[in-house]
């Protein structure tokens, strides 16, 4: 029986490759438990019922050291990839690639019956509600699709699949390869880290890093959607960089590291251009520099009589009267107060400056 041979390979693959008994105890033992279960809910409900059972079982026969019989340290159950389903009117299901829509009508390909949309559902081969991969690989490659998967929605939850979804991850790993492709190199390593940078290679490395940290972080917590969230803004940053010097190399030898997990092909790819010895994937995963991290910078907004009128990027080393001065400096700010007698102006520090004028 299938279930009852999967709710305890776990201990056969801890144990070692034995001939004359299911696994030996004491490798089992101190491997045990898994560190990290992953599974569909609808499966993981009765797998996770039986293994447990069965790790009772062998630990109570004496077959395993495990006092806790938890053969799994943590859980994390996985979203279904869902698609909406259609039938004929007739009542038989249709698969997504064989409906069309023509005159505001969705049509059967081939019979030209009228197609029903109905609910937006797990994929299901019943209901011929499923994208055959091959279609998907040949269409956008497989990193299209393991990306527009990953970045829809927290992977807890269930993602729509969509063409229009799929089709912006395209767009997007064209917009990582033209960003990589149309960097001059300069024989620069992409592992490097760049030293005392300062300007404008400073920012970009401060906004890297930053990237680089949240990228890191919703891997490792499960959250890819926010890591994804976070390789689109960094592709933003280094397209506005303009300069192919050392900061800009090091940025993108750091983005294609942090995108291999995601889009491993591309990644290879863009590796490859950037003069990467090896292969990425046995590159080391690249550290967030701490002092990258802190922000010596603020964004203070300015009010003219309770009216926000203007920001100001701002060092936060900045005394009140310097502050004050580049508020009423601001073009906005001068606008508003032209004509006008200033009769206070109130700086709450690392919040706000209020400027009191009639």
């Amino acid at each position: 029986d299938t279930f009852a041979d999967s709710s305890w390979y776990f201990a056969r693959f801890a144990g070692g490759n034995t001939d004359d008994r299911p696994f030996d105890k004491k490798e089992a033992s101190e491997w045990l438990p898994v560190d990290q279960y992953i599974g569909g809910v609808e499966h993981a409900v009765l797998h996770l019922l039986y293994a447990r059972f069965f790790t009772r079982g062998l630990r109570d026969c004496g077959l395993l050291d495990l006092p806790s019989g938890e053969p799994f340290d943590g859980l994390f159950t996985q979203g279904m990839v869902t698609h909406a389903s259609y039938k004929t009117e007739d009542g038989n299901w249709v698969m997504p690639a064989d409906v069309s829509e023509q005159d505001g009508k969705l049509v059967e390909l081939g019979t030209g019956k009228t197609v029903i949309r109905g609910a937006v559902e797990k994929m299901s081969k019943s209901k011929k509600n499923v994208v055959d991969p091959t279609d998907i690989i040949e269409g956008y490659g497989a990193d299209v699709a393991r990306w527009f998967v990953l970045s829809d929605s927290p992977p807890d939850r269930d993602v729509e699949w969509t063409e229009a979804g799929a089709v912006g991850a395209w767009r997007f790993v064209g917009k990582v390869w033209d960003l990589v492709s149309q960097t001059e190199i300069s024989g620069i390593d992409p592992l490097a880290v760049l030293a005392n940078a300062d300007g404008e290679a400073l920012a970009l490395r401060k906004a890297v890093h930053k990237a680089l940290a949240k990228v890191t972080d919703g891997i490792d917590n499960f959250r890819f959607n926010t890591s994804v969230a976070q390789i689109y803004e960094l592709v933003n940053t280094l397209k506005k960089y303009k300069l192919d010097d050392a900061a800009k190399i090091e940025g993108l030898g750091i983005l294609v590291r942090i995108i291999a997990p995601f889009m491993p092909h591309l990644a290879e790819e863009c590796w490859a251009h950037l003069g990467g010895t090896d292969l990425v994937i046995n590159a080391p995963w690249p550290q967030a520099d701490p002092a990258m991290l802190v922000d010596d910078e603020m964004i203070m907004p300015v009010q003219v009589n309770g009216k926000k009128r203007a920001e100001l990027n701002v060092a936060k080393s900045l005394a009140k009267d310097e502050l004050e001065a580049l508020a009423l400096a601001e073009p906005r700010v001068q606008d508003h107060i032209k004509d006008l007698t200033v009769r206070k102006i109130i700086v709450v520090p690392g919040r706000i400056i209020n400027i009191v004028a009639n």
